[in-house]
């Protein structure tokens, strides 16, 4: 079952919304060749505890980061470390949450290390904008289809793989909750959307196969052809008229 947050809740995931956006920001003002995804983590984790917040996905199931520091063909997953340096013409796609006041927030974003390819900087312009296609159909009454097929139309119009063994989800007072949200569907099927629903919404494309492999540390998800991936997500509230980004920033 769906749930849908009163307005009381509402309030609270978006100011945990807040503390995510914050950490996305910082990432963005910081990535530089010569830092390791440690030292990104560890600033992240800085940051969310500046809130008051608790990083969302230090410790779940075990996992030993509050980001995920997914580097060129990573996908997702990515296990911050200190000998993960990013050099110049990398891109790296951090995906983090907070956790305030009982409620949760997820967001994601890739980010060029430096000047990066042609190829990389279409990528991560296509993904990004593909999340924007997604929450453009975010409104009460429409149904979950219509938001997953905005993301594969406008990933597939422009060449890119679309990740099919990972998807979006519902959040909460749990990061995962339902529905689970797939990057590709057919318009018109699936859950009737209502005002209160709040989902987060994750493209991940990739400029080659969008068939991924997971390494054997448990974790890190890749492509399987060594292309280049990208991540762009946020927590989004369905409302009347529309939809609210609860971890935008810029």
């Amino acid at each position: 079952m769906i749930e849908v947050k009163n307005e009381s809740e509402l309030a609270k995931m978006r100011a945990a919304g807040k503390v995510t956006a914050a950490v996305l920001k910082r990432m963005s003002e910081i990535v530089a060749p010569g830092l390791s995804t440690l030292d990104l983590d560890r600033e992240a984790e800085k940051t969310i505890r500046s809130f008051g917040a608790t990083p969302l996905f230090l410790g779940y199931y075990g996992f030993p980061g509050s980001i995920c520091a997914s580097v060129n063909e990573e996908v997702v997953h990515g296990i911050p470390k200190k000998d993960k340096i990013l050099k110049r013409g990398d891109i790296i796609s951090i995906d983090t949450g907070a956790r305030l006041d009982g409620f949760c927030s997820d967001a994601a974003i890739t980010l060029g290390v430096g000047k990066v390819s042609d190829e990389a900087q279409r990528l991560m312009d296509v993904t990004k904008k593909s999340l924007y296609k997604a929450i453009g159909q975010v409104k009460a009454g429409r149904r979950l289809g219509d938001v997953q097929h905005a993301v594969e139309t406008f990933a597939t119009q422009h060449g890119m793989g679309v990740v099919r063994d990972y998807c979006g989800h519902g959040i909460g007072r749990n990061m995962h909750e339902e529905p689970s949200i797939p990057n590709f569907g057919k318009p018109g099927t699936g859950p009737v959307l209502e005002a209160g629903m709040v989902l987060a919404i994750e493209p991940m494309l990739t400029a080659g196969t969008y068939k991924v492999r997971e390494l054997s540390n448990g974790w890190t998800v890749v492509t399987q052809d060594g292309s280049l991936a990208a991540h762009f997500e946020h927590t989004v509230a369905v409302t009347a008229n529309g939809s609210e980004i609860f971890t935008a920033f810029e």
